[in-house]
């Protein structure tokens, strides 16, 4: 017999009209300011005069970070609270944007993207938040608000980008992102409750963090470098060789010691280690896929014979319908995952992703292609973020919802890196020969890096068939009081 639906009470709304907004605002604050400089390298390379190679560790810089404080403030927030993580998280972001905002030197900017990466431990720990605040009817539309806010803060941070450069500098684009994470900090302070939520049982791993951070240093130095210093050289090939070797040991860390960092047995679940293999897949596709036609939007037609000679503005307003997308899809995502669970909405993403990919590698003629195929890929990243957290929050107890979750948001990073790595290798590698001083790509090349990444979205789209079901349950058993996902409620935990 299954329990009738409970009656949101007043007390619940205001739960959810208080913390939602202060977590998603917190989120786009890191999204935003994650993507903003994307489109701006060149010129900051000019304005700081370094090398274009030199000029990308503001990138770099940012993702190393990202990924290895992501699964630190996860793991702590699940040990120590939730809210005091997310301030802290919040406030490298911060003082990362203060920092840019004060300097002109190029090496004091990198540290500044550095410690802006500390925002990327917002994901995890907003999850961990909903589903410790929220009624359990909210979860599910929380989550999914929140994962797809992501994708729209990349969008937005790409046209904000543009309008900002065209009436002020490029320190205008640090003003924006220490005002946005100002605002957050203050709306987490006054409307998140402290954490009902904590391991009080659980213990530091400094070997743990030491050796992830090691390999994840390396991975990423290695994917983000290989183009610069070739991908069969010895530097290039050395670091992937420290990665595997660093990995291998902290995996082997992480079995042996009483209170792990990760929890190898929860990552090794299928529900788990396929959803993140498809976080991985989707940060490739999602990251790749927006530089790629940035770069195509702003290339000069009167020479390359494509292209739409785009401003950073305009190439940034081409994409702005992904963001929308993405907004469309947090309450889509959550409708499907309630009523079918989570694979409908992962399997659509990849799709979708797919589907506009291939459409830009065919028709690119006009900016209608551009504004249409960004709407469909936005709408296809914001449904497979929705899902990913949903798979994850069945599979782990409340208790590791921070580190499982923060894992998967390391695995979109990386999956970017490489993303942006393989893609500027595929346009670098087929370049026109022309009457001025710049490379340009043949449409061939991006043709190519089309194909590629909706190779790479429909793989993510196939992933979620290998993740068994998770079946609803309606009654509460006996010294379980999981819920299934697809009511809203907490998940069915399986060994899924």
């Amino acid at each position: 017999m299954s329990e009738a639906p409970q009656p949101t009470t007043t007390t619940e709304k205001q739960s959810s009209a208080r913390v939602l907004p202060a977590l998603i605002l917190a989120m786009l604050s890191f999204s935003v300011v994650q993507t903003a400089v994307v489109p701006i390298l060149p010129s900051l390379a000019k304005e700081l005069s370094v090398s274009g190679s030199s000029i990308t560790w503001l990138m770099t810089a940012n993702l190393l970070s990202a990924a290895v404080l992501t699964p630190l403030l996860g793991r702590f927030g699940d040990l120590r609270g939730r809210k005091p993580m997310l301030l802290i998280s919040l406030a490298g972001l911060v003082a990362g944007s203060a920092l840019a905002v004060s300097t002109h030197s190029f090496t004091w900017l990198v540290v500044a993207r550095v410690l802006q990466g500390a925002g990327g431990g917002v994901l995890p720990l907003a999850i961990s938040i909903v589903r410790d605040e929220l009624p359990k009817q909210k979860v599910t539309g929380g989550v999914a608000a929140i994962s797809a806010s992501m994708g729209v803060g990349s969008g937005l941070g790409l046209v904000a980008t543009g309008l900002l450069l065209e009436h002020w500098s490029y320190k205008s684009i640090f003003w924006m992102g220490l005002a946005f994470g100002l605002l957050a900090i203050a709306l987490v302070a006054f409307r998140v409750p402290s954490d009902p939520v904590t391991d009080k049982e659980g213990g530091a791993d400094p070997l743990g963090a030491i050796t992830l951070a090691g390999w994840l240093s390396a991975l990423l130095v290695a994917v983000s470098q290989g183009n610069h210093w070739g991908w069969t050289s010895t530097k290039t090939l050395g670091l992937f060789a420290v990665a595997a070797v660093v990995a291998l040991l902290w995996g082997v860390i992480e079995v042996k010691v009483k209170h792990p960092l990760v929890d190898m047995k929860m990552m090794s679940r299928p529900a788990v280690a396929f959803t993140n293999l498809a976080g991985l897949l989707i940060g490739f596709g999602m990251y790749g896929s927006f530089m790629v036609i940035s770069n195509f939007a702003q290339t000069p037609e009167k020479f390359a014979h494509y292209g739409f000679t785009a401003t950073v503005l305009h190439a940034g307003v081409m994409l702005l319908p992904s963001a929308l997308g993405s907004m469309v899809a947090a309450p889509v995502g959550a409708m499907l995952i309630a009523r079918r669970g989570p694979r409908l909405p992962l399997v659509l993403g990849g799709v979708l992703g797919a589907v506009s990919m291939a459409y830009l590698a065919l028709r690119h003629s006009h900016e209608g292609d551009i504004y249409l195929s960004s709407a469909i890929f936005g709408l296809g990243i914001g449904l497979a973020f929705s899902a990913m957290p949903a798979y994850i929050n069945g599979a782990v107890p409340v208790e590791q919802s921070g580190i499982a979750n923060g894992m998967n948001a390391v695995l979109r990073t990386v999956g970017g890196a490489i993303g942006t790595a393989v893609m500027a290798a595929i346009l670098t590698g087929d370049t026109m020969k022309l009457p001025i001083p710049i490379a340009l790509p043949t449409l061939d090349a991006y043709k190519h890096a089309f194909w590629t990444a909706a190779v790479v979205c429909i793989v993510a789209g196939a992933v979620p068939f290998l993740i068994r079901t998770v079946r609803p349950t309606t009654a509460v058993a006996s010294g379980n009081t999981t819920a299934d996902l697809s009511s809203g409620r907490e998940p069915v935990k399986t060994d899924a």
